[in-house]
């Protein structure tokens, strides 16, 4: 694995901002990883950022598209449901082959714009609907984009990578480590906070990680929180359990 788990001089380590546009460019070289959304970056950009020496990972969201993307209207027929508490987000059919091929085509985009890796989201897709067409489509869909030769960390859907790593047969890898959202933290969207995580959802959450990393993956984790007791608390867990930790005090991630 050729992720970087440790600071390195000046620089922070990880830093997830899906939400920032392209005027956080010098707010992005501070970190040693960046999570952004490519998409709205130039390749000039995406260079200025590189020549930091700070490796630039894109949003890819395969398993949900948003109305807001260029390509929306060419896939409503292929959707399977709304997306609890985002609003117009709809979870995506991927098994459908013409979703499988623009997803390529998407992230062949991004590499061309000089992309380290991605950040694929939403694989949550099997959670919601656990089908083998599901799991199927998604593996497909990852295999496409690990043979483009970048490194990919999959944000979320444990179920997805738990039955991944229990069928895999040989030792190819479509994926290099994972992120998980909210561990020690939980999001309140009734009440529109951030929160401590129950203790049962904790423990899943760490037994489940600290069996990604047996199998030999990276774990990274984004923590929500504005309290300073919680983010402190959440920092050290992620220490603790060698994890590489960003905390947000926004869940736009800008």
């Amino acid at each position: 694995l050729i992720f970087i788990m440790a600071g390195c001089g000046s620089k922070k380590t990880y830093g997830v901002f899906i939400g920032a546009d392209s005027d956080k460019i010098k707010m992005l070289t501070e970190y040693e990883i960046v999570v952004i959304d490519a998409a709205g970056f130039s390749k000039k950009e995406i260079t200025q950022i590189k020549e930091k020496g700070t490796r630039v990972f894109s949003y890819l969201n395969i398993g949900s598209i948003e109305e807001f993307r260029d390509y929306y209207d060419e896939f409503t027929g292929k959707t399977l449901g709304e997306y609890e508490n985002w609003s117009d987000e709809y979870w995506m059919d991927v098994s459908d082959p013409f979703w499988q091929e623009k997803c390529l085509e998407l992230a062949k985009e991004l590499k061309n714009k000089g992309i380290d890796g991605f950040f694929i989201d939403n694989c949550d897709v099997y959670y919601n609907f656990p089908t083998d067409e599901i799991y199927n489509g998604l593996t497909t869909i990852l295999t496409q984009l690990s043979e483009i030769d970048k490194d990919i960390i999959i944000n979320g859907g444990d179920e997805y990578v738990s039955r991944y790593l229990e069928s895999k047969a040989d030792d190819k890898t479509i994926f290099r480590g994972v992120n998980q959202e909210c561990v020690c933290t939980a999001i309140d969207f009734s009440e529109g906070k951030f929160i401590k995580a129950d203790a049962d959802s904790k423990e899943y959450f760490t037994e489940y990680l600290n069996n990604v990393q047996k199998n030999g993956y990276d774990v990274y984790v984004i923590e929500y929180a504005t309290d300073k007791k919680l983010s402190n608390q959440s920092q050290k867990y992620a220490e603790k359990n060698n994890w590489t930790i960003y905390l947000s005090d926004s869940l736009n991630l800008d």
